[in-house]
């Protein structure tokens, strides 16, 4: 009972992250059809800013997480305002090798002028662990921090979404996009938000790696990123609520996986989750087929 339960929280701590992560791909991808491989490192970039700012500048934790937050939200806007933008009128094998080209470019840029060693966080966040009602098991604080940081950006997310105006044109654009152009609806300006939202998260995400794990270096995106995609997917990507789904998910696995010994395999087994998913259900395990008329 005691390895279950610290499996379990294990695995909701990573998969926040995941979740985290895969909601800037999926909002994305709802509204424009793109899979935004530059987002992983959108989150590198969002875990340096927060290194800079508590290494070097001093700044608590908060504060450094809502800056980079900030910063990276606007790198979003930035990112797609001079790439996708030019070519979104294109086929979509342009749009994915333009997302390719502009994550190498952030990992390689970013390895310029940080050098590609590994830096080590400051310890920004208390270190105790607390017993989990006499199981055995144990929290460290640090989980608390991410899973409740992560709890809390999903609900102002889904506040976001479904009640403000910016939400709501979000909601018509991913539905109909030239229905809700020709409703008055400013398509530049809700991708643009979009993006800025989406890369925000993933800021957060980077913070809450680096804190947890550490570590950073210019490639730790990567990796990140490409789970948070295979959750998206899973859960059905361009739907909120499975892109959440879908990182919890592939986080026990994974932590499950590791548990019982497989931890050199839990990549081979997050992807082959993918693929039977794809087999079984290509719309994801809370998508849904849409029907097209003709």
């Amino acid at each position: 009972m005691e390895q279950i339960i610290q499996q379990l929280i294990n695995g909701v701590s990573l998969g926040s992250i995941y979740a985290l992560i895969a909601l800037g791909y999926t909002m994305v991808y709802g509204i424009i059809n793109l899979i935004n491989f530059a987002h992983g490192d959108v989150l590198m970039i969002g875990a340096y800013i927060g290194f800079a700012l508590t290494g070097i500048f001093g700044f608590s934790f908060f504060p450094a997480l809502i800056t980079s937050m900030l910063a990276c939200g606007i790198l979003g806007m930035v990112i797609e305002k001079v790439a996708y933008k030019p070519l979104r009128g294109a086929s979509r094998i342009s749009n994915l090798i333009t997302a390719i080209a502009v994550s190498l470019f952030l990992q390689y840029g970013m390895m310029y002028f940080v050098g590609p060693e590994s830096r080590t966080y400051k310890e920004v966040l208390p270190s105790s662990q607390i017993s989990v009602m006499g199981t055995g098991a144990v929290i460290d604080i640090k989980s608390f921090y991410i899973i409740g940081i992560t709890v809390m950006l999903m609900i102002i997310l889904m506040y976001i979404t479904n009640r403000t105006k910016i939400g709501k044109s979000m909601r018509a654009l991913s539905q109909d996009k030239d229905a809700a152009e020709l409703m008055g609806i400013n398509v530049n300006k809700t991708i643009s938000y979009t993006f800025f939202i989406g890369s925000a998260l993933a800021g957060a995400a980077g913070v809450l790696i680096g804190v947890y794990y550490s570590t950073l270096n210019p490639l730790m995106g990567a990796t990140p990123g490409l789970k948070a995609f295979v959750s998206a997917v899973i859960g059905g990507i361009g739907i909120i609520p499975g892109a959440v789904f879908g990182g919890f998910f592939l986080g026990l696995i994974e932590t499950l996986v590791s548990s019982i010994g497989g931890s050199l395999y839990k990549d081979a087994v997050a992807f082959l989750i993918l693929i039977l998913v794809l087999l079984i259900k290509p719309t994801g395990l809370m998508g849904y087929k849409e029907q097209e008329k003709v």
